[in-house]
């Protein structure tokens, strides 16, 4: 692992992988009928404070930065860390699919609380977590691994306002998952 690493224009970048997540993810969406991918993007945010919409921005922003930079770095094909991190990148990858497939199939007034979603109230956020982290380790980034951390704080007041919102359209069936299914599966 580096801190800053060598940006170069490659074919054995790690836009391989950042691309492979998201042309799975595209796919999987597009089985979904659009009822579900208009649950899974859109959401009301008319009731954010100005504090939730600024870290949303900074979130997006630094999440940018992250592609850019993984994008441009080469692949450590040839360290200790490249084989943990494809394996955390297709263990997060696996595991955003069923959480994606456990959301398509229940109703929109009822919560998701089967499969990943009995474990982790936010399992697309982590699985998607875990896949990036793997890929900031199959490039040996440092630096990526650091804009990946910012961009994960600021995107957890994201997931408090979901949660929120949540609390608003399902009351206290969804005071009572809280209480029992962690945020970010160890952490309530």
């Amino acid at each position: 692992m580096e801190l800053i690493p060598a940006l170069q224009i490659g074919w054995l970048n790690g836009w391989i992988l950042v691309c492979l997540l998201y042309l799975i993810y595209g796919a999987v969406l597009i089985t979904f009928p659009k009822d579900v991918r208009a649950r899974v993007f859109y959401y009301d945010r008319s009731r954010w404070s100005r504090k939730q919409r600024a870290f949303y921005v900074i979130g997006r922003v630094s999440v940018l930065v992250y592609l850019i930079l993984t994008t441009l770095t080469p692949l450590k094909t040839g360290t200790s860390v490249f084989i943990p991190g494809i394996v955390l990148f297709a263990l997060g990858l696996v595991g955003f699919i069923l959480a994606l497939s456990k959301f398509k199939n229940v109703l929109p007034n009822q919560l998701v609380t089967e499969g990943l979603y009995s474990i982790s109230r936010h399992p697309q956020v982590l699985m998607l977590f875990i896949s990036s982290v793997g890929i900031c380790l199959a490039i040996g980034s440092w630096l990526a691994l650091l804009i990946l951390s910012i961009s994960r704080f600021f995107g957890h007041f994201r997931t408090l306002a979901e949660e929120e919102a949540c609390i608003e359209r399902y009351g206290d069936s969804y005071r009572a998952y809280m209480k029992h299914v962690p945020r970010y599966f160890l952490f309530f």
